[in-house]
């Protein structure tokens, strides 16, 4: 027990740094970067703390995004390095539960990345971040959780509707994305789900005991652009269930 321990020690420093590293950034770079320079920086950095824990990242059906221009992208959700791996290949912005600006270094991190927080318990604020949403859609992509909590990744819960809203009226593309993460075996692995009573301190342990995962994120085509915020969801449920059950 000891020895493994200690083979989690250097790992575990090198999160702490990296994060140091990531808070410097944000303090000394941001405030006069261009949006272009901001996201080379959140897209290196997001490899790199893949690299930490040993995740592989395999971006599948990729040719179904647009080069450009804003775009809304519907995704399962497993774990807090979800978000990370999205930002390895695509660089965006996100909409996450207001809990998360709470969390200590961390939430800090996504306010400063230009992550929108809904309180869920407030219709009048989610009117508001959906009208952010609709100015933001027309130029960067936007990437949604709208399960609205996280799974251990071997299910899909049903789609929140609310924030398909702003795709609906603004009628840009909105593309389905699964998220899977697999072992050396290419098996299903609940190595990185964080879920339950699980702090954080919990799922970076367990995440760096666990080998060779590869975190997966495929896409699907975007229906037609004049459907409504729930025949959206709908779509975005079905085709990201589907993937997420399909093993091959």
């Amino acid at each position: 027990m000891a020895d493994s321990s200690r083979l989690l020690l250097w790992p575990a420093l090198h999160i702490i740094f990296h994060v140091i590293k990531g808070a410097l950034i944000l303090i000394t770079i941001f405030p006069f970067a261009q949006e272009a320079t901001k996201k080379r920086h959140i897209q290196a950095w997001s490899k790199q703390l893949l690299s930490i824990f040993g995740l592989k990242l395999k971006a599948i059906n990729t040719e179904y995004l647009p080069k450009s221009g804003g775009y809304l992208i519907a995704a399962n959700h497993i774990s807090w390095i979800d978000i990370a791996s999205i930002q390895s290949f695509l660089p965006c912005r996100f909409v996450a539960k207001s809990e998360v600006a709470g969390w200590p270094v961390f939430g800090w991190m996504a306010r400063q990345t230009g992550t929108l927080f809904i309180r869920r318990d407030n219709k009048r604020h989610g009117k508001e971040i959906a009208k952010q949403l609709e100015d933001l859609l027309s130029k960067e992509p936007i990437c949604i959780f709208p399960e609205g909590t996280s799974t251990a990744g071997d299910q899909v819960l049903p789609f929140k509707t609310n924030l398909f809203e702003s795709a609906a009226q603004t009628q840009v593309q909105t593309f389905p994305m699964a998220i899977r993460y697999r072992n050396a075996n290419q098996e299903y692995s609940d190595a990185t789900a964080f879920i339950g009573d699980m702090t954080l301190i919990d799922s970076i342990t367990k995440m760096l005991r666990a080998k060779a995962i590869t975190v997966e994120l495929i896409f699907a085509p975007s229906p037609a652009t004049d459907l409504d915020r729930k025949d959206l969801a709908l779509y975005c449920e079905t085709q990201v269930r589907s993937m997420i059950e399909t093993r091959s």
